[in-house]
Formats: structure tokens, sequence, C-alpha cells
């Protein structure tokens, strides 16, 4: 059974169990909820706790002061085993066993990889006409999405080597690389200078 500890600030710490199969677990001031909770900074509905595939979800209810994971607030958060929530300023500790989370485990789908293995051809094999003509017919299609990947990459690289030449032009001489670019394209170009006489 997943088990829930409430610690009000300068109270005791309450623990609740719940089965597996329960699928909505109220939580707030009201005393119609199921799991009360008594501290002014918590709202008469302030949140539940849902069963979803695979686990628990903590979702805010239209709170005032909402519930917050390592003091961020949020709609929701994934309950995962071991977790301290904030609900206002009451301490949400949520557990489970491992027979749970086994349990949990098993219902999750598994998700099928974007990536596709083709047949392997042995290196000492020749292709024959036939396989020839097909494969010149429709090219081979890329499944990696790799175009998208290598331009991202390409673009890391270069906004990598700007800070690093923005970074050494600071070192080097106090200033600012977009400065020195700018004063460089302000300043108006020298004339040419006069040709040398003719030597006699």
């Amino acid at each position: 059974m997943p088990r829930v500890t409430i610690t009000v600030p300068e109270k005791n710490a309450q623990p609740y169990r719940f089965q597996l199969d329960r699928q909505v677990v109220t939580l707030g001031r009201g005393s119609e909820n199921d799991i009360a909770i008594e501290s002014a900074s918590v709202s008469v509905h302030h949140a539940e706790m849902r069963r979803i595939e695979g686990g628990y979800e903590l979702r805010d209810i239209g709170s005032t002061n909402g519930i917050k994971l390592d003091g961020v607030r949020l709609d929701l958060i994934p309950l995962r085993s071991g977790a301290t929530v904030k609900i206002g300023d009451v301490s949400f500790d949520f557990m489970l066993t491992d027979e749970e989370i086994s349990a949990l485990a098993r219902e999750k789908p598994i998700e099928s990889s974007p990536i596709t293995r083709e047949a392997e051809v042995p290196v000492d094999s020749k292709p024959s006409p036939q396989m020839s003509a097909s494969a010149s017919a429709y090219p081979a299609r890329r499944t990696d999405g790799g175009c998208g990947s290598t331009l991202l990459f390409l673009i890391l690289a270069i906004a990598a080597v700007c800070a690093g030449l923005a970074i050494r032009h600071q070192k080097e001489t106090g200033t600012s690389l977009l400065d020195a670019i700018k004063t460089h394209l302000a300043t108006p170009p020298a004339p040419p200078a006069p040709p040398a006489p003719p030597e006699k």
C-alpha cells in the first residue's frame, strides 16, 4: 500500500496508507477530504493524488499556496518513491515498497524504439542484378533524423567557438569582443597611401 506522511510544522507526522487500486485521494483543510490537513497554508480543497498508469501524480486543484517540488511551484508533480513535496507549508512524503514499484513498472507500456535495424548483408556476397536495379530505383531512406541533429550540432559548435573567442579577447585586451567589432565597423577605412614617386 502506498504510504503518505503529512508533517505539519510543529506537529507530529501523520502517516496514511492506500491500496494500489485507489484512483483519487483528496487533500485539503476541509474535513471532507481523504486527508484533512490542519494548516492555515492549506486550502479547503488543495490537491489530489491521482492514480495513473504506472504510478501516481499530485495535482493542484486551484489552491492559494500551491504544491511545490524543490521549492518550485507546479500544477502537476509526478510522484516517485521517496519524493518530498510541499502542500502549502506542509511536507508531503510519498513512499512505495519494492513490490509496489515492481507492480507499477509492469503497467507501463514498453515504448517502441524509433531506431530500426536493417537486414545485414554479408560483406563477401555480391548483390544480384535484380537487387541492384531495385536498390537504384528506390534510394535508401534515412531513419535517424540525422539532418536536424547535424544542424543542431553545428549551431552549438559555432556558438562554442564564438564564446571562446569572446572570452580570449576579453582576457587579452580587457574589452568586449562585440564592442571591438562595433568600433571597427564604425571607423571609416583609411584612404590609400599615395603612390611613391618614380625614381630617377
